[in-house]
């Protein structure tokens, strides 16, 4: 069952070591299409109009109290994720730069070409469907193992430490962010919940399928 996956598969095309410089053509082709992904989940979540991702909602909290932009509010909670990797044993890598440089790309193309749907019901389809299509993106660019993102790799540290399914981690994650976020004065729709409580399960299908796939 794929909610019960701990660790990150390995198949054909994934990497030796997060820090490699010099990946394969197949390997470096699964992070990007990953990503791809991944960014355009996370477009359309902000495009459906149903509430934004968990990590979104503290940035825009902190903004509120503290009265600097949030983005960046954004950059700080990113560097300060990577800061907690040091004790978690985890390893930077190109994924890491690209997450930022793609997802941001994804997100943007999203707002400038997708309308937002103006039925109430199609909203939080779409902001269903983005949910899934982040935690496809996710589990794709993970098993090429050239370095996670700093919310993906905060994830992977914490459940090898725990040695709790990914799943249970990025739920509890994901779920104590928008709740001090919401705290803070963030706003939460359907759509923050959707995340909040889908992304680790899709995390994890993520994983399954392409396991599945290519083993």
């Amino acid at each position: 069952m794929f909610l019960k996956i701990k660790d990150i598969p390995k198949v054909s095309w994934s990497s030796d070591r997060p820090l490699n410089l010099k990946p394969k053509i197949s390997t470096f082709f699964f992070l990007c299409f990953g990503l791809i992904l991944f960014g355009l989940g996370e477009g359309l979540l902000i495009v459906s109009a149903s509430g934004a991702s968990p990590w979104s909602v503290l940035a825009q909290g902190i903004s509120l109290k503290s009265g600097f932009s949030v983005g960046l509010i954004t950059f700080i909670l990113s560097v300060s994720v990577l800061i907690f990797w040091i004790p978690l044993n985890q390893k930077l890598g190109i994924g890491t730069i690209l997450n930022a440089l793609i997802v941001a790309v994804m997100i943007d193309i999203c707002i400038k070409f997708f309308p937002s749907p103006d039925n109430y019901f199609f909203q939080i389809l779409l902001g269903f469907v983005a949910v899934i299509i982040v935690g496809l993106g996710g589990g794709i660019y993970l098993i090429a193992n050239l370095g996670a993102g700093p919310r993906d790799g905060l994830m992977v540290g914490l459940q090898k430490k725990t040695n709790l399914p990914i799943a249970a981690v990025r739920a509890t994650l994901e779920i104590s962010v928008v709740c001090i976020g919401w705290y803070l004065g963030g706003t939460v729709g359907i759509g923050t919940l959707l995340f909040a409580f889908g992304i680790g399960p899709s995390v994890a299908l993520g994983l399954f399928l392409v396991n599945r796939l290519f083993n």
